[in-house]
C-alpha cells in the first residue's frame, strides 16, 4: 500500500500517535502532488456510507499502481454490528465504472489489534478490485464500538483512460438497533504477505503490487500458513486481480480443502467479481487451529499477448468466532 502508510505504522508500533496500516502495500510518494477529493460519512438508517470524491484519474503519483483520495479519519457514531457491506464505483454523473478503476478500499479499527498481524491494527473491513457485496451469516456481526477511531482509505488504480469527477461508495450494513447479534472477528490470510512485520521476508519475485506473473502459463504459487488462535470461520470474502483463476485454502495437517473461490471474469480474463455460491457464508462455519498446518494457492493464467505489467494476490478476508464451531 502507500509507502506512507508504512512510514505512520512504525510510529504507531513504536507508540506514538494514532496511525494505520494497510494489509496489501503499495508505493505512494508523498511529495507527489495529492488529489483535493474528499470523503464524506453519514448514515441512511441502518447503513454507514463512506463516500469518497469526485477526483480525476490518472492523479499525482510515483508509483506503479494507484493514486489515492487523502486518508480519512473518523470516529463511529454509534456502537455498530456490521453485517455486511458492498462498494461501488463511478462518475459524478451517475455512469457506472468497471472494478479496475478501484484498487481497493480499506477499513482499520485504531482500537482493535489484528488477530493475524500481531501488534498492527485490524483491519475489518473493505473491497478491491472484486467489489464484490459481501453479506454474513444471519445473527453474525463486527462489533465496533461507540467513538471508536477509524480509518478509511482509497486507492484508485492509475492505469486507467483519462476520467473526470470519479467516485466511489463502500456501504457497511449494520444490524437494526435492539437486534442480538453474535460478534465474528476479521482475518486476513494471503499468498502474498499481508503483515507489516513480514515485508522484509517477501520472496524476490514479490513486490508491493503483488506476485510477478508471466503471460502465457498457468502459474501455481502457494504459502504455508499457521492460525494464530482457535476459531471457527463463518465468512470468506476472496480477493485477487485480473487473470485470477483460482483460490485456495486448505488444512494440510487434516488433508482437507476448506474453501475453493473460482472467480467471474470476462472472456480476456479480466475480473468481474465473485458469484454468490464462490463466497463461502456458513452459519455452521469450519474449525481453524493453531496446531495445524495451513495452505493458500492461488492459480493465475495471463493471455500469451498480455503486454501490461500485472501482479497476482490471492487473499481471504476471513470472519470467524473464537473458539470451537458450535
Amino acid at each position: 500500500m502507500l509507502r506512507t502508510i508504512i512510514f505512520l505504522l512504525g510510529i504507531l508500533l513504536l507508540g506514538a500517535s494514532p496511525v494505520f496500516a494497510d494489509t496489501a502495500p503499495h508505493s505512494h510518494d508523498s511529495t507527489a502532488p495529492q488529489p483535493k477529493a474528499t470523503t464524506t460519512v453519514t448514515v441512511e438508517g441502518n447503513s454507514l456510507v463512506l463516500t469518497f470524491g469526485p477526483i480525476d484519474l490518472p492523479a499525482g503519483h510515483s508509483g506503479e499502481l494507484a493514486s489515492s483520495i487523502p486518508i480519512h479519519f473518523f470516529k463511529a457514531p454509534k456502537d455498530m454490528h456490521v453485517v455486511g457491506y458492498r462498494s461501488r464505483i463511478f462518475t459524478k454523473d451517475g455512469k457506472e465504472l468497471p472494478g479496475q478503476y478501484l484498487h481497493h478500499i480499506l477499513l482499520q479499527n485504531l482500537e482493535e489489534k489484528s488477530l493475524s498481524c500481531p501488534g498492527e491494527p485490524s483491519y475489518f473491513a473493505g473491497a478491491g478490485i472484486e467489489i464484490t457485496d459481501a453479506k454474513f451469516p444471519p445473527g453474525y456481526g463486527v462489533p465496533i464500538k461507540k467513538n471508536s477511531k477509524l480509518v478509511a482509505i482509497v486507492a484508485f488504480y492509475h492505469k486507467v483512460p483519462p476520467t473526470k469527477d470519479v467516485m466511489a461508495t463502500f456501504t457497511m450494513d449494520l444490524a437494526p438497533d435492539g437486534v442480538e447479534t453474535k460478534p465474528i472477528k476479521a482475518y486476513t490470510v494471503g499468498v502474498n504477505v499481508v503483515c507489516y512485520s513480514q515485508f522484509d521476508k517477501r520472496p524476490s519475485n514479490e513486490s508491493d503490487e503483488g506476485r510477478e506473473l508471466k503471460p502465457g502459463i498457468v502459474q501455481v504459487d502457494t504459502k504455508t500458513l499457521k492460525f494464530t488462535l482457535d476459531g471457527c470461520v463463518k465468512y470468506a470474502y476472496p480477493h485477487g486481480h485480473d487473470g485470477l483463476v483460482l483460490i485456495s485454502l486448505d488444512n494440510k495437517t487434516t488433508n482437507q480443502t476448506l474453501l475453493r473461490s473460482v472467480p467471474d471474469v470476462e472472456p480476456n480474463g479480466n475480473l468481474r467479481g465473485f458469484l454468490h455460491q464462490q463466497v463461502y457464508s456458513n452459519t455452521k462455519g469450519f474449525p481453524v487451529n493453531t496446531k495445524d498446518e495451513y495452505e493458500m494457492t492461488m492459480v493465475y493464467h495471463l493471455n500469451r499477448q498480455e503486454t501490461v505489467d500485472l501482479h497476482g494476490m490471492g487473499n481471504y478476508l476471513l470472519y470467524l468466532a473464537p473458539g470451537a464451531c458450535e
